[in-house]
Order: C-alpha cells, then structure tokens, then sequence
C-alpha cells in the first residue's frame, strides 16, 4: 500500500469526525450545541490529516490488512490535533488559522457583536480554553469505539495517555525557552522540545497506536517508535525553516515565529555564531510583533550568513538518513510496510507547506 491509497481515507476520517460530532450535539443541551458547532467547523476547515492517516499506516505496515476498520482511531487523531492547535493558538495569541479566525479570535469577535457584559478578550480566552479541553473527551471516545480486541484498545489508550503527557511536558518546555535569553538556550533543548511537542503526536504515537490496535505488542514498536522520533523532529525543523519564512513563496507561510520570538535551531545557531551587533540585529525582531519588514528580512539574511539555515537542512538530513538506516535494518517492521514508512518520512522532511 502507497500513502496516495492512504489518503484516499481522507473523506472517510472526516466523514467520521463528522459523525461524531453529530452524535454528541444530538445529546447535548441547546445552548452547549453552538459551541460543539465552533469546534466541527474548526476541525473540519482544513488540515492535511496526516496524523490521522499516520495511524492508518501504523495499523497497515503492522498487520498488512485494509486500515478501514481504524478510521474511527484516526478521526480521535484529529480531535487531538484540534485540542492542542486551540490552546495553542491562545498561548501564542494567534489570529488565523487554517485560513480562518483562531477559535479564540473568533468567540471573543462574537461576544464583541453580541454586546455582552464583560471583556470579549477574556470571553474568548475562557470559553477558547474550554471548548478545546471538549475534544479530550471525543478523542478518547474514539479510541474507545474502534472496534478491536478490548486488550489492544486498552494499549491503544495507554499510548495516547503518554502522548498527552509528553506533548504537554514539551509545550512547558517551549514555554519556558521562550523567557530565556538565546544564549541560554541549547541544541539539546530545542531538539528535546521538537521530540516531545510535535514528533510524539505527529508520528510516533499515531504510528504506535495504529499497531497497538492491530494487535502488535508495544515490546515490538522499539524500531517504529525510534524512526518516528526522527522523522517527527526532522519535520519540525522544516516547519521552523518555513515558519521563519523561508520558502515562504511555496509555502504561504510568513515570519510569524521570528516575530513570536520561537527559541528555534535556526535563532538559536544565529546567536552563538554572531556578533553583539547581529544580536541586536535579532534582538530588534524576537518577540515583537510590530518588527518592521525590513528588519525581519536582515534577521532572516543574518540566519543565511551565520550558516543556521544550512545547519538546519544538514540536521534534518542526518536526522533522516538515520532512520532510513535503522528502518533498512529493523527485524521488528514488516518488509512490506517499510516503503511505506519510508514515504511517509520522504513527506514528512521533504515538504514545502
């Protein structure tokens, strides 16, 4: 199986989380329902539900066998996705998302027209907070309702439960980076952020949980875990280049995480490899939303000329040669599934968006 067969399942996930939804609006009290309806509409606006399709694979490269049946599965990868992208969005005061008003952004524009006693500011933040904690519950309902042996949806919800916690422990961790001064901040550190806020839930754990329901005993998941992990960290050094923008034309994305003085690989090689004056050359735009144009672009220049940008491509080469090294030696990955897995981890360093 190819991912392109894969993503075939695309309309079927989002048929699913569709469902879902319908199923608990039918059951929620007629005030509850506008805001279950904020949520589908956010979840459902768009994404390329990769870590949905994520845990397809893991059930298919494990078992060989048609991933239909873990469709629910996949749709609670993508309540997930929603929950962290919420409260993330309100951490970092984000205005847009998926092509439209952060959810946030949105609820406090709405208390705003509303005319509502209280600030809309905290409205937003409050009912945002709330409504994200909502899609915990429908993602492990989903997980609950795939149908598999009650043992391997047991280990299932233990995987997603380590997920939880160990993407939260990175968000405190990204957090905290964000107070220090760069110089404060190391590889290891950022690295360790990328492993635990994005390469757990965006590879290794879908991966995992998709053959944990297949039936595949997670003493067996050792190599998937550890190629995952790679992969994982590798494709969030390609987000921070086009987060930073560059590339920006293929990607659509900006400078946003310049502006939001993110402690990436790219900031964080820049501030040992300059001078005090490229210090403040960085120090003029980190964190500051209002930076001139001008002085984004001679923050980016700065990261060319110091050689973080290539150090970036470097270690994401390197991150990805190591798990093609260990997914080529692993006795523990079916033969049929390791081209599979190797696609996904072509997509996952080599994208542009």
């Amino acid at each position: 199986m190819e991912f392109s067969e894969l993503a075939k399942y695309r309309r079927s996930i989002e048929r699913e989380i569709a469902r879902q939804y319908a199923a608990q609006r039918r059951r929620a009290t007629p005030t509850v329902r506008p805001y279950l309806d904020i949520l589908e509409e956010f979840t459902l606006r768009g994404g390329k539900r990769f870590r949905a399709i994520c845990l397809l694979a893991g059930y298919h490269i494990a078992t060989g066998r048609d991933p239909k049946a873990v469709v629910p599965a996949a749709a609670a990868m993508e309540h997930f996705q929603s929950w962290m992208l919420i409260h993330d969005d309100i951490i970092d005061h984000g205005e847009e998302r998926r092509g439209g008003p952060t959810v946030h952004r949105r609820l406090a524009r709405e208390h705003a027209e509303s005319k509502g006693e209280g600030s809309a500011e905290d409205y937003g933040t409050g009912i945002g907070i709330t409504v994200g904690d909502l899609e915990e519950p429908f993602t492990v309902d989903a997980l609950l309702s795939t149908p598999a042996p009650p043992a391997a949806r047991l280990a299932a919800l233990a995987e997603y439960v380590e997920m939880t916690r160990l993407t939260a422990y990175g968000q405190l961790l990204d957090i905290r980076n964000g107070t220090l001064e760069p110089s404060r901040v190391t590889e290891k550190d950022v690295l360790l952020v990328h492993e635990l806020k994005s390469a757990v839930y965006t590879v290794v754990s879908p991966l995992r949980i998709g053959a944990l329901l297949g039936g595949v005993p997670a003493r067996r998941l050792e190599d998937l875990a550890a190629i995952g992990t790679d992969l994982g960290i590798a494709f969030q050094l390609r987000d921070d280049i086009l987060g930073a923008g560059f590339d920006a034309g293929a990607s659509g994305k900006s400078s946003n995480d310049i502006a939001e003085g993110k402690r990436t690989l790219l900031i964080v090689r820049a501030w040992s490899a300059t001078d005090e004056a490229g210090r403040d050359r960085l120090r003029r735009v980190l964190g500051n939303p209002h930076a001139a144009t001008e002085d984004v672009e001679r923050a980016r220049d700065l990261i060319r000329s110091t050689g973080s940008l290539k150090y970036s491509e470097q270690r994401i080469a390197r991150l990805a040669q190591q798990a093609y090294a260990r997914l080529a030696r692993s006795r523990t990955i079916r033969p049929a599934g390791k081209p599979l897995l190797r696609e996904i981890g072509e997509r996952l360093v080599q994208r542009s968006t």
